[in-house]
């Protein structure tokens, strides 16, 4: 039977990526990507040259039947997005529920994710992780979902862009000025860097900067208990 492989890609740095990733990307006969654009720079690096097809959010509905058609002719697909794993605050979650439920084998290909990254260099106690992705832009219900997460004992991580950053922290400080962070920016990257320690603190080091450029990965310290 023919099989979708939901591949997971490097975040930054392409070197992070898997040896069975490569196999499968080089064995199937059609990738579908978030941006065939990002994906071609990796495959290149890998002299990999495959019919590319794209399946974003806008897109991914009308894509996923199309991808189907190409699973009942016979065709062995990888999906991945720009960077990461599928499905975690990318898309992918459509792809899969409409390749499976049309009887067609879904198969991870796991790797690198921002989320694992960041979490892998956490040292908050604690035995729970909670991820909720990226905040909404709208300041009231970024705020209101920050007080429900900054209710509950265990450690949270969240993602935020450049131009979204110092709101985020303003919301969080507005809560609890001495609630423990750690922040990643770049990672994997050439400008990679870490932040750690009260947010109160972090906000300062970040609105003295001019530009502040590159994603963030956000692991915030559960409430204490008492």
């Amino acid at each position: 039977m023919s099989t979708l492989y939901v591949v997971a890609t490097p975040i930054g740095n392409l070197r992070d990526i898997t040896l069975r990733a490569l196999d499968i990307l080089r064995e199937v006969d059609i990738i579908a990507c978030e941006d065939t654009r990002h994906t071609r720079k990796l495959l290149s690096a890998y002299d990999i040259h495959k019919r590319l097809l794209s399946c974003r959010a806008g897109n991914e509905q009308n894509s996923a039947e199309g991808i189907c058609s190409l699973l009942a002719e016979g065709k062995n697909i990888a999906y991945a997005s720009d960077a990461g794993t599928p499905g975690l605050s990318d898309p992918g979650d459509v792809l899969v529920r409409i390749v499976r439920s049309n009887g067609y084998e879904v198969i991870p290909v796991p790797g690198a994710s921002a989320f694992a990254t960041l979490a892998s260099v956490g040292a908050f106690p604690g035995r729970s992780l909670l991820f909720d992705g990226f905040p909404s832009p709208k300041p009231g219900k970024r705020r209101k979902r920050l007080r429900e997460l900054m209710e509950r004992e265990e450690n949270f991580l969240i993602y935020e862009s450049p131009f979204r950053i110092l709101k985020l922290l303003s919301d969080i400080e507005g809560i609890d000025p001495d609630r423990e962070l750690l922040i990643g920016r770049e990672m994997t990257k050439i400008y990679e860097e870490y932040l750690e320690g009260k947010v109160k603190e972090i906000l300062e080091i970040l609105s003295e900067r001019k530009d502040i450029k590159g994603e963030f990965s956000v692991l915030v310290s559960g409430r204490k208990k008492g």
